[in-house]
């Protein structure tokens, strides 16, 4: 059972890749490409999420 089920997530796994750096034939670029264009805005979301909730923490201990 354990080979098993070792194989089927080893298929899963490589097909998964093999999915998301296959090239589109509209414009030649891939699931990975349009994620590496957009990870510097994902990252100013991230940072001024996390500078809301840094701010929200000090307003809520400065009450208490």
């Amino acid at each position: 059972m354990g080979l098993l089920k070792y194989a089927i997530l080893g298929a899963t796994a490589f097909y998964g890749l093999k999915y998301v750096t296959k090239k589109r034939t509209t414009d030649g670029k891939s699931l990975i490409d349009d994620f590496k264009k957009r990870v510097p805005e994902y990252l100013d979301e991230v940072n001024n999420y996390a500078e809301r909730i840094r701010r929200d923490y000090r307003q809520t201990n400065d009450l208490y």
